[in-house]
């Protein structure tokens, strides 16, 4: 688990950074940034399938996409979830730490400036009224066990309630789907920190793995990967113009304008049903929006 050290105040940082990526959903700046572009959604399906299914065991938390490689399950969410009671409740989170040597003081700071601006803070975790969900591809788990070592550092060093904060917590791996059997190894189960949260704050949805290594490997991404040498890197704000970063923006407003359609929409709501937790009265009340369109 990533041991960032004790450190208490913001110090002379107050500006936060975060990459550049353009609201697919309202498309109020794109221009002419799409035109000549053309995309094919070769898996449209297993990611709608996806979307659904990472909707459903949030346990009607608020979604916040960890880094990249799960993008375009925001995207269609985003579309989907675009005029319904939900439509703020799936966000992005950019951050990237896996492999590395621990954090230096000005990084920790840097860091704890920029998750504060995306309404991440151990002041606002211990006070919200919903759970917060974290999710992303996972293959090691390694950028979830980094993640919760800073905000379990950062808590104890503002002295906020652990005990209030660790049920608020939730983790959401993405997986690439294997055949399972008793021995079959998971993600958590090398990641001590777990044992911390109750079990239900560990959740998973399999996906095909071409579909996976297409997310996690080889599809190109709008905005940089957000590793520390860039969380205080005021370029990053700004857009990146390229024939890739073109292409890779087509094919998430792609996504987001298929999110968007009475179709997906529907597709999503009878995945929706399929799952245990329909049961509960918010999936219900949510497929219903699906349906209608609206709240």
């Amino acid at each position: 688990m990533l041991r960032t050290g004790r450190f208490r105040n913001h110090g002379s940082v107050t500006t936060p950074y975060r990459p550049f990526r353009w609201d697919l959903v309202r498309r109020d700046q794109l221009g002419t940034l799409l035109d000549g572009q053309e995309v094919a959604l070769d898996f449209l399906e297993p990611l709608i399938e996806c979307a659904a299914k990472v909707l459903a065991r949030s346990g009607d938390g608020d979604l916040y996409f960890v880094g990249r490689s799960a993008d375009s399950i925001f995207d269609v969410l985003s579309g989907a979830l675009s005029g319904t009671s939900r439509s703020d409740r799936v966000c992005l989170l950019p951050f990237s730490y896996r492999f590395e040597e621990p954090l230096l003081v000005h990084e920790v700071r840097q860091l704890r400036i920029n998750l504060e601006a995306m309404g991440i803070s151990p002041y606002g975790l211990a006070r919200r009224a919903r759970p917060i969900v974290f999710a992303d591809l996972v293959y090691g788990g390694h950028t979830f066990t980094h993640l919760y070592g800073f905000l379990r550092d950062w808590i104890a060093d503002e002295h906020e309630t652990w005990d209030v904060i660790r049920l608020k917590l939730r983790f959401l791996g993405v997986t690439a789907r294997k055949k399972t059997s008793p021995s079959t190894w998971r993600w958590w189960q090398d990641a001590d920190w777990t044992d911390e949260l109750p079990r239900s704050a560990i959740t998973n949805v399999s996906i095909p793995g071409t579909l996976w290594n297409y997310l996690g490997n080889s599809q190109e991404k709008i905005a940089p990967s957000f590793r520390r040498t860039l969380w205080a890197d005021e370029t990053v704000t700004a857009p990146r113009h390229s024939e890739k970063v073109a292409h890779a923006l087509a094919e998430a407003v792609a996504y987001v304008e298929q999110g968007r359609s009475h179709p997906t929409r529907t597709a999503i709501a009878r995945h929706l049903a399929s799952e245990p937790t329909f049961a509960q009265p918010w999936l219900r009340t949510l497929a219903l929006e699906l349906r209608k369109g609206s709240p």
